[in-house]
């Protein structure tokens, strides 16, 4: 987070096991106030030492005393996760942003929700709403083990005909293609989880117009060979041009004419640095905009993507 980007201090003040190498966090407002509205979906930046992690919110949105997030443990991550298993304690203090929300539950007639492992996170808020509403809804979920899966026990107890567990030690990978086939016209999909997953639901569903797919990722999708050229960005609020240097990045650029702004991840996954697009083509190398909202160029990620056109006019 930058120094101009409004944070706060929670406290933590529960931390509990939800399965295999998954822990619970929950914070509070240190004087005891109210915590921050959300809707499901939504996912909260922590400052975890030297790096700033995103964690999907799990809780309950009408819950206005505490913020839940759970979080796994990566064994081969970058530090986030660990801080969370190994340091962060009960009592503690953590500087929090947020809540921030690009995986928005919207409107449909039905709804499947794909879960693979920590995915679960933020489609648990959304089961609930749906639920509430007695919409039509079915989840696949799927994990390493059964043991590592976190809900899984209360979600089946609770809904015995619409949870479907699928631990890959018992049943293998996910059948993502008898899901989505039996599922009704109209249908929105959501899923959340592992990259491969995400790559191979994708792949099922644009062979399939009957669904709708939103996606959220953990981590950043690969966007193949990109060339980083020199371009320029035209403030369109304050006036003034930037020029953006080969192989930097137009956050760089900014900071280094002295331009504060938001920014959190720095791969494209968080949403925190999205910039109105008021002219020219961005070079789109996000993964929080679908492929529509990518295609209208009226927003951006501005940690990751870049220009197609010698210009970029931003809402700066």
């Amino acid at each position: 987070m930058t120094d101009n980007q409004t944070a706060r201090w929670m406290q933590v003040s529960a931390k509990e096991p939800a399965a295999d190498g998954v822990v619970l966090v929950t914070l509070t407002d240190p004087d005891g106030g109210t915590v921050a509205r959300w809707e499901p979906g939504a996912h909260l930046d922590l400052v975890l030492g030297e790096v700033t992690r995103q964690y999907s919110l799990c809780g309950d949105p009408d819950d206005t005393s505490s913020l839940t997030v759970g979080v796994l443990r990566e064994p081969n991550g970058r530090g986030g996760s660990a801080y969370v298993h190994d340091k962060l304690e009960v009592g503690d203090l953590v500087e929090v942003g947020g809540p921030r929300n690009h995986f928005a539950l919207g409107e449909a007639p039905a709804y499947l929700f794909v879960a693979g492992g920590i995915g679960i996170t933020p489609l648990r808020p959304m089961l609930r709403h749906v639920d509430a509403k007695s919409t039509p809804w079915q989840l696949l979920y799927g994990g390493r083990t059964r043991a590592s899966m976190a809900f899984a026990d209360d979600l089946s107890a609770a809904h015995p005909d619409r949870v479907h567990l699928r631990p890959q030690d018992e049943y293998g990978i996910l059948d993502l293609a008898g899901a989505l086939d039996s599922a009704a016209p109209g249908t929105a999909v959501y899923c959340c989880g592992p990259e491969p997953l995400l790559q191979a639901i994708e792949s099922a569903c644009r062979e399939r117009d009957h669904v709708t797919l939103h996606v959220e990722r953990f981590a950043p999708k690969d966007v193949g060979d990109t060339e980083d050229g020199a371009f320029e960005v035209e403030l369109g609020r304050t006036g003034g041009v930037v020029e953006v240097a080969e192989n930097e990045s137009i956050i760089d650029a900014l900071q280094r004419r002295g331009i504060g702004v938001d920014f959190s991840c720095r791969e494209g996954t968080c949403g925190t640095c999205e910039v109105a697009v008021l002219g020219g083509t961005p070079d789109h190398r996000d993964s929080v905009l679908s492929d529509d909202e990518q295609a209208a160029n009226d927003a951006m990620m501005i940690c990751v993507s870049r220009s197609c056109t010698p210009r970029l006019v931003l809402d700066l």
